[in-house]
């Protein structure tokens, strides 16, 4: 055996139930772990450099076509290769994956990846505990391994499998925290405590709105995001969240995002459902959800005077108007 002491107890270590997942598929409940969590045991106990992926194989089973939504189902072979004190350990897996919308290319392209995900937990399955071995036996007791924050089944029909990781700012990034604001203080934005003082414009950068041919103004606020990603997900409450730029609330631009004033914190899992969903605004409108208006209030927190003085200028140019008119 290639393994140290250190790694054979925590390959022997039984997997924290914090970290088991339940969906139902088929009217069954499944549980699982994320990708992300897989891989990052993997990095934990065999070291960043000590073991390697490969794709063995990749194939797409089925694909369809129906009114402008497109299905793909993939399955695919994933290698492990894990280098212990001079010893070679090689484990394969094999997993699906499926996904739909309206985008072809991001179809395939995210059914393959969850297949490769799937491939990668079930291969890391055969390593022992801390990778789920123990929800693939069947006769285990479910209660002794249930998580202690179950993930709740969605309006959708089932949970998102958010197996592949997206990438998002870190909780504990930068110096300043945040504390996180409860629903009713997003509710009702007058009792939040509004202490953030506003950032100040960049003087040497050219405002594109009051051109001729005006742009929609995209603002980039760093600490805003911070600020967005340090909320609890503005659909189920949990913990990390991203902060989502709502892609409808400005004009599209060639690989450029929304203003960051537009901007709603979301979990990992409905992150990559909303992605995934095609049509953002009725997305949102299945949760009954006014997203525009959540970020609006979350922007007016990070800057509290902007509204006021916006409001102030509007009136003055009106004034000015006027008296030019009489």
């Amino acid at each position: 055996m290639g393994f140290s002491t250190k790694q054979v107890q925590a390959l022997r270590r039984r997997l924290n139930g914090r970290q088991i997942r339940t969906r139902e598929v088929n009217g069954r409940g499944l549980s699982y772990i994320e990708g992300w969590f897989a891989i990052s045991e993997a990095n934990r106990i065999f070291g960043f450099d000590g073991w390697s992926r490969e794709t063995v194989e990749s194939r797409c089973v089925h694909t369809r076509e129906n009114r402008g939504t497109f299905v793909a189902v993939y399955v695919a072979k994933v290698r492990i290769t894990v280098q212990a004190d001079g010893t070679t350990v090689i484990r394969e897996g094999h997993g699906s994956g499926e996904n739909r919308g309206t985008s072809l290319g991001e179809v395939h392209d995210i059914a393959l990846k969850a297949a490769e995900t799937d491939a990668t937990k079930r291969a890391f399955a055969t390593f022992g505990k801390p990778f789920g071995l123990e929800l693939y036996r069947k006769s285990r007791k479910l209660e002794s391994l249930a998580p202690t924050d179950a993930i709740p089944v969605t309006r959708f029909g089932f949970h998102p499998d958010d197996t592949t990781p997206i990438p998002r700012p870190s909780h504990y990034y930068g110096r300043r925290q945040y504390p996180p604001l409860s629903k009713q203080v997003l509710a009702q934005p007058e009792s939040a405590a509004r202490s953030l003082a506003p950032n100040a414009p960049n003087p040497g950068k050219i405002d594109k709105s009051l051109l001729a041919l005006a742009e929609p103004k995209r603002r980039r606020d760093k600490s805003h995001l911070r600020f967005v990603a340090s909320q609890p997900c503005v659909v189920c409450g949990r913990h990390p969240s991203d902060p989502h730029h709502l892609r409808f609330a400005q004009l599209r631009a060639l690989g450029v995002k929304v203003s960051d004033e537009f901007t709603v914190p979301l979990c990992r899992g409905h992150h990559r459902h909303l992605h995934q969903s095609g049509d953002e605004v009725a997305w949102w409108q299945g949760f009954k959800i006014e997203a525009l208006q959540v970020a609006r209030r979350l922007w007016e927190q990070t800057h509290p005077g902007e509204l006021q003085i916006e409001t102030g200028t509007t009136k003055q140019s009106d004034s000015n108007q006027a008296k030019a008119d009489s």
